[in-house]
């Protein structure tokens, strides 16, 4: 994606941290020689290697998983929070504009034998279950009920091999301009607004 230099996100560590907090993401490969895409929520893993990893599944009724060759590239896009940046919060005349945070990540894909996909599924229910008040995992499951399920999806490893990352928190702006955005965004009744402010503080420390 198109990141001017000023906005790029390269520190690898929150980069790994942002994919884990928004870990609902978007598949997309060419099928049928068109553009696809699946919203689908993902693991993020490493290898024994050190190799990173996204982990995920979709419906076998979705003909995307047929279009996977092993080793074939696809593109994962992870949303964070943005907002809108009105031009009247300036010191000055200036157009709006849109303040985000975002990363894409490019990787080798291949298919999941049965174990590796219920594997994956446990990985990634733990990981879910874990705000819920009482929490289940896989195992407690009637195991007949998961594996008949499981029948109806096809799981895959993407192998990372390009992070792109972008936060675009208004770092162009003076810091009396700077501070205007991030007083407003706070008196916003928008969650997405709050955070974003909260990440212009600290993208300033």
């Amino acid at each position: 994606m198109y990141i001017p230099k000023l906005f790029a996100q390269q520190n690898e560590t929150e980069i790994v941290q942002f994919i884990e907090h928004n870990n609902f993401g978007i598949l997309t490969n060419q099928v049928d020689q068109r553009p696809w895409a699946t919203h689908i929520p993902f693991s993020y893993s490493q290898s024994k290697e050190g190799k990173h990893q996204l982990t995920g599944h979709i419906s076998k009724a979705n003909k995307q998983w047929e279009s996977f060759e092993n080793e074939d590239e696809v593109l994962v896009i992870f949303s964070g929070p943005h907002a809108y940046i009105s031009s009247s919060w300036y010191d000055h005349e200036n157009v709006p504009t849109w303040n985000y945070t975002a990363v894409h990540v490019y990787g080798k894909i291949c298919l999941l034998n049965e174990d590796e996909l219920y594997q994956e599924l446990a990985k990634l229910m733990e990981k879910q279950e874990a705000a819920v008040q009482n929490p289940k995992v896989l195992a407690q499951m009637p195991q007949e009920l998961v594996r008949k399920e499981m029948k109806g999806i096809v799981g895959f490893r993407i192998d990372i091999t390009e992070f792109q990352a972008v936060e675009k928190l208004s770092q162009n702006r003076d810091s009396k301009n700077h501070q205007a955005i991030i007083t407003e965004l706070e008196q916003s009744n928008d969650t997405s607004s709050h955070t974003i402010a909260g990440l212009m503080k600290k993208n300033k420390e």
